[in-house]
């Protein structure tokens, strides 16, 4: 059964292992179209449009080269897909009525491990999807992050960071899984109790992960500094100059209205900046 697969273009070495230990029912079928139901265990939920349309050219060009992988369904006379989903779209799209399919056994633990493998050795999940993936080993087959982490092939990091996602609120996770904002943004919002308002900034000014970094930073030098003695206008004030700029802004004012107006800038780079702002205005 391997030697089915071995050295196919895409295929991840998580993927081919499994399917090396996957007992065959029967290979090189043709299988109708309307015979494949979706997998109820796909993590992946979004399809891009373009990339299906890509696909379909492909597969009218050269029909499908990689045999779709479907175990038997509860639903008489069914197949249900654990991997393939993406061909299976895509051959309908391009008008074919049979697809060539492998027929595996396979209990739910291991349909899961089918989709989430394929799409993530191929990038096809966005980052939501992926982490949702790994939450369900963990969650509903007993996986611990360690185990996760040498299934898939990546690092225990990797998938401590993509669950830490999910505990962001709905609204920035809505913005991620439609790529309104980049997995490297969202980490930055991790944590924060102001994520929300951030990720409106982000939005609005088409901020970078690095200066999102320096926005977060400054959110968070405030919330140490700030006392309740200081004048909330001069909090504003700091704040609002702050978020114009990218730097943390510190005024000292005295009560003779004299003080002290400090920017505080990490490297070089951040110093040549506010010089060209100095520059660009004064």
């Amino acid at each position: 059964m391997t030697s089915i697969f071995k050295n196919k273009k895409g295929l991840g070495r998580g993927l081919s292992s499994l399917i090396g230990d996957t007992k065959t029912v029967s290979k090189n079928n043709k299988i109708s179209v309307s015979d494949l139901i979706r997998n109820r265990y796909q993590p992946r939920k979004n399809f891009d449009e373009e990339s299906l349309v890509e696909l379909t050219n492909s597969i009218k060009a050269r029909g499908i080269i990689q045999p779709i992988i479907a175990r038997n369904s509860d639903k008489k006379g069914k197949y249900e897909i654990i991997a393939g989903e993406r061909r299976w779209l895509a051959a309908q799209k391009a008008g074919l009525h049979e697809v060539p399919v492998v027929i595996v056994e396979a209990d739910n633990k291991k349909a899961l491990e089918f989709g989430i493998v394929e799409n993530v050795q191929r990038h096809d999940l966005n980052p939501v999807e992926e982490a949702e993936g790994y939450k369900r080993l963990i969650d509903e087959f007993a996986y611990d992050q360690e185990q996760v982490a040498n299934f898939i092939g990546k690092s225990r990091s990797h998938i401590t960071n993509c669950l830490r996602l999910l505990t962001l609120t709905d609204d920035i996770l809505d913005l991620l899984k439609k790529n309104k904002i980049s997995q490297g943004h969202a980490k930055v919002l991790v944590g924060h109790e102001n994520a929300s308002n951030i990720v409106k900034k982000i939005i609005k000014k088409n901020l970078s992960v690095r200066q999102t970094e320096n926005l977060v930073r400054i959110h968070k030098s405030y919330s140490k500094s700030q006392s309740a003695s200081k004048d909330p206008n001069i909090r504003k004030l700091e704040n609002d100059i702050s978020e114009k700029i990218g730097l943390l802004v510190k005024i000292q004012n005295k009560r003779n209205n004299r003080g002290y107006l400090t920017f505080s800038y990490r490297d070089l780079d951040q110093l040549n900046y506010l010089i060209e702002i100095i520059k660009k205005h004064f």
